[in-house]
């Protein structure tokens, strides 16, 4: 069964920038809600019980039908939120480290170029998703912005910085201004994070 990870952090820790009541609901009542919803649909499935998260969001189709939307959403959102807490942190760098920050000026021209970039994909997705910096099949950096809780696995592509633009990640302390958290997003990226999955890919 699988379970609700420890935050890296207080919930107070991202202020200014991402609030407390934010991030404790975000944490303790959505992405508990993902975890719940998986170990439910998972119920009477011993063989998929026993695969990694990675695994599930991967090879859907290994899925049996009749439980794979609510896989696909759930190993989906528990995943991403697995990968979000951990990319951000009260101690940013503010710029991305070594091979990161080497590969984005060479995939994009400069920081703010990539900057730019990301924040359109954000800013551009309709409803609610995500933005990502992934790694594609040819060791190349690219950016794509997902649906719901779709993950870049599904696509081959291995995430290493991603934002959650669901309204519930951002509402209650920038109402309707997604482009605002965003900016204030950049203040909080765990650069050494985002580093460690580079060098993992």
């Amino acid at each position: 069964m699988f379970k609700l990870p420890p935050l890296p952090y207080k919930f107070d820790a991202l202020e200014p920038y991402i609030d407390t009541l934010t991030m404790e609901i975000h944490y303790t009542k959505h992405h508990a809600a993902y975890i719940n919803n998986l170990n439910t649909a998972l119920e009477g499935y011993a063989n998929l019980q026993t695969k990694s998260l990675i695994d599930l969001v991967t090879y859907l189709d290994d899925v049996p039908e009749a439980i794979r939307t609510t896989v696909r959403n759930n190993a989906g959102g528990t995943y991403n939120h697995d990968l979000f807490w951990k990319m951000m942190t009260p101690k940013s760098t503010k710029k991305p480290l070594d091979n990161v920050s080497k590969e984005i000026t060479s995939a994009f021209g400069s920081f703010e170029a990539f900057q730019d970039l990301f924040n359109a994909a954000a800013k551009s997705r309709f409803g609610s998703g995500w933005a990502w910096l992934c790694v594609d099949n040819k060791d190349k950096l690219v950016i794509i912005s997902t649906a719901n809780q779709d993950s870049p696995l599904t696509s081959s592509l291995k995430p290493v910085l991603g934002l959650d633009v669901w309204e519930h990640a951002y509402y209650l302390k920038y109402q309707n201004r997604r482009p605002d958290y965003i900016t204030a997003w950049w203040n909080v990226v765990d650069w050494e994070f985002v580093e460690q999955l580079y060098k993992e890919r």
